[in-house]
C-alpha cells in the first residue's frame, strides 16, 4: 500500500501530538511535519510537499481558510482535510469552496479523521456527521451574496497583514514576520483598511472576528 505523507497544522501542541499518534497508527499514513500557525504551515508545506494537509481553521498568523486558498493555488495537487470545532454551514461552505476536500469536526469520532484522509486521497469528498452535503448545498443556495465580498479584492500579502494586525502586531512586528520593511507593512495595512472600509484597530479586530479569521472569544 503506497505511503500517504501528511503535515499537521494545529496551534495546540498537545492536540498535534494526539493527532500524530492517531494518524501514524495506520500503516499507510506518515506525519512528516507539523506547524503551529498559518504562515508556518505554508512554509512547511513548501519544504515538504506532503500529499495531505490536515488543517485547523483558526490559527495564529494566518487563518486556515486563507491557508487553503494559498496552498491550493500554489500546489493544486495537495489534498486538504479541515479539522475544526465549527459546525456552522458558513464555515464548511467557505472551506469547501476554497479547496478543502474534507471537513471533520473536532468532536467527531477519531475514526472520522482517518476515514476523511482516506476518502480525500481517493478523490472523494468527506463531511463528518452531522454535516451533510445536502445541508451544505441548501445553505449555498440561500447564501449566494448579492454583491462581491470586499475581502476578495485583497492581495495574499494584504490578507496576511490583516490577520497579523488583527492579532495586535505592530507594523515593525508584521514586517519582521513577513520579511518586509515596516513602511511596506504600513502601506499594506492602509490599503487593506481602505478596501474594507475600516478606520480603527477596533474595526480591524471586529472584522477579523466576523470573517472567522480570529475566534470570537478573543
Amino acid at each position: 500500500m503506497p505511503l500517504t505523507t501528511i503535515v499537521l497544522a494545529e496551534d495546540h501542541h498537545v492536540v498535534r501530538q494526539g493527532l500524530r499518534a492517531l494518524l501514524e497508527a495506520e500503516p499507510e499514513l506518515q506525519v512528516v511535519g507539523e506547524a503551529a500557525d498559518g504562515l508556518e504551515t505554508l512554509a512547511v508545506v513548501e519544504r515538504l510537499r506532503p500529499h495531505v494537509l490536515v488543517l485547523d481553521l483558526v490559527m495564529p498568523g494566518l487563518s486556515g481558510l486563507e491557508v487553503i486558498r494559498q496552498a491550493r493555488k500554489r500546489w493544486p495537487e495537495i489534498i486538504i482535510v479541515v479539522l475544526s470545532m465549527y459546525a456552522n454551514e458558513a464555515y464548511v461552505l467557505e472551506a469547501l469552496q476554497s479547496g478543502a476536500a474534507a471537513y471533520v469536526l473536532k468532536r467527531s469520532h477519531s475514526d472520522d479523521l482517518i476515514r476523511a484522509v482516506r476518502e480525500a486521497t481517493a478523490g472523494r469528498r468527506f463531511l463528518s456527521p452531522p454535516l451533510s452535503q445536502r445541508a451544505i448545498d441548501a445553505y449555498a443556495r440561500k447564501a449566494r451574496p448579492a454583491e462581491p465580498d470586499p475581502y476578495a479584492t485583497l492581495t495574499p500579502r494584504e490578507r496576511e497583514v490583516l490577520h497579523l494586525a488583527a492579532e495586535g502586531h505592530t507594523a515593525t512586528e508584521i514586517a519582521a514576520r513577513l520579511a518586509i520593511s515596516p513602511r511596506t507593512a504600513e502601506m499594506h495595512r492602509a490599503n487593506l483598511m481602505r478596501k474594507l472600509g475600516l478606520r480603527t484597530q477596533t474595526d480591524v479586530v471586529r472584522y477579523a472576528i466576523r470573517k472567522g479569521l480570529l475566534p470570537a472569544d478573543e
